[in-house]
């Protein structure tokens, strides 16, 4: 083991980003050979940064493929299905329309509860799915001045696997959206119905009936589209995710001699994100009892950079949905912006509707604070064989961690200010 010591005058070096990147662009699809590749890997990098045996902990998981792969097609066969009959009921009886209205209602809010813990296989997951053993890699480093079960904890992460589909994120991403707003402005067209029908308000009735067939069409054809969506092993998967691992090895190395005073920081590489979020879910699962709503804070790196694209900088998560939106992480989001503006790096905050599943989700189910660092312009490549090493910029990479190390730091000197009431409150000015 050739362990290196980062000098107190350390600084973070592109072309080492840029091997780390280069290490592990290969199809490393979670359950397969590329995926045990890459764990392997990971703990040899870790070593040769200085880690010991004892520090890095490997965690393997079980866990079943029906919630990432099949369910997403089964949600698409209902959806058409009811989407046909809402649209032929219409002209038949309306308020049979309405019934199977309910109807769709009521079987999609019992598919979202049970997809609350797609980590727990339950009876679909057993039966209808193939079950896929995965490892996470991580580290642990306490704190200095508390007690590890005192102490805060701060989570850098990325994920290992990777995967190709059969189309493009950027398309997948296209179609939900479609999908969403198609079927909350088909949703208004029936009310518009429904109005014309039972109430003395007289609508515009051949607009009614243009405005319900055209998006019953296009959210058929989202519908197709999706159910087609398949996972192959043929992505090499430099920008999602050698990119953000390649952040999580160089700030290590850094934090592996400058532990902080008041926080745990762990450094995690996580197995099967791309097949719902499972590595994170299990560790969110194993650690929870050490973590205290209000003193965690994740910094998740997913998809950083895209040297071929004119927006090649650095993005987070700043708020999703649809009305309202809501804001992510509020208080790191502000640690992250003064960062920026101190390390003099250009960072962008923005807003998603749908399609986004990170390995910040398990978080935000918990009620911690978690923000992701991304880079959107890398959704044209993501998921795709041409997911390769030219995609990768190693300067944003080293900008992602001037940023990161100052955010950590900069928690860790405000401990004492934002834990006066023992819980880390965000002070909205």
């Amino acid at each position: 083991m050739n362990a290196r010591n980062p000098p107190k005058d350390y600084s973070f070096k592109v072309d080492r980003l840029f091997n780390y990147v280069k290490i592990f662009s290969f199809p490393r699809l979670a359950g397969t050979n590329g995926e045990t590749k890459a764990v392997d890997l990971t703990i040899k990098t870790f070593n040769e940064i200085g880690f010991t045996d004892q520090q890095i902990q490997k965690k393997t998981f079980e866990f079943s493929d029906f919630y990432s792969t099949t369910l997403i097609k089964l949600i698409m066969v209902i959806n058409l299905t009811f989407s046909l009959f809402i649209l032929m009921f219409a002209y038949i009886d309306l308020r049979m329309t309405i019934f199977i209205c309910l109807i769709m209602v009521v079987v999609f809010i019992l598919i979202i509860k049970g997809l609350q813990h797609p980590e727990h296989p339950g009876f679909w997951g057993e039966y209808y799915g193939k079950l896929i053993s995965a490892t996470n890699i991580f580290i642990k480093l306490p704190a200095k001045n508390l007690s590890s079960n005192l102490a805060g904890n701060i989570i850098i992460s990325a994920h290992l696997d990777s995967k190709s589909q059969s189309f493009k994120t950027y398309w997948r991403v296209f179609f939900y959206r479609i999908w969403l707003y198609g079927g909350i402005i088909l949703v208004g067209f029936f009310i518009a119905l429904f109005i014309h029908v039972y109430t003395i308000i007289k609508l515009n009735l051949l607009v009614i009936g243009v405005g319900i067939w055209i998006f019953t069409m296009l959210i058929s054809i989202s519908n197709v589209f999706l159910m087609f969506l398949n996972t192959h092993n043929r992505s090499p998967g430099a920008l999602d995710n050698a990119s953000g691992m390649a952040v999580v090895f160089e700030l290590s190395e850094y934090f592996k001699e400058e532990l902080l005073d008041n926080f745990n920081i762990w450094f995690c590489q996580f197995s099967a994100e791309e097949l719902g979020t499972m590595g994170s879910r299990f560790f969110v699962n194993d650690h929870e009892d050490e973590f205290v709503k209000g003193r965690v804070f994740q910094i998740n790196l997913d998809m950083v950079s895209c040297a071929c694209e004119p927006k090649n900088r650095i993005e987070f998560l700043q708020s999703y949905g649809v009305l309202p939106r809501k804001k992510i992480a509020p208080l790191l989001s502000k640690y992250l912006e003064k960062a920026a503006k101190e390390e003099h790096v250009e960072i962008k905050g923005f807003h998603l509707s749908t399609g986004a599943h990170t390995d910040s989700v398990p978080f935000h189910l918990r009620g911690y604070d978690s923000v992701d660092i991304v880079t959107r312009a890398g959704g044209k490549y993501a998921h795709n064989k041409v997911d390769t090493l030219d995609k990768v910029d190693p300067q944003v990479l080293l900008d992602a961690c001037l940023i990161i190390k100052n955010v950590i730091l900069s928690l860790d000197k405000d401990y004492e200010v934002l834990c006066g009431n023992k819980e880390l409150v965000c002070e909205e000015s």
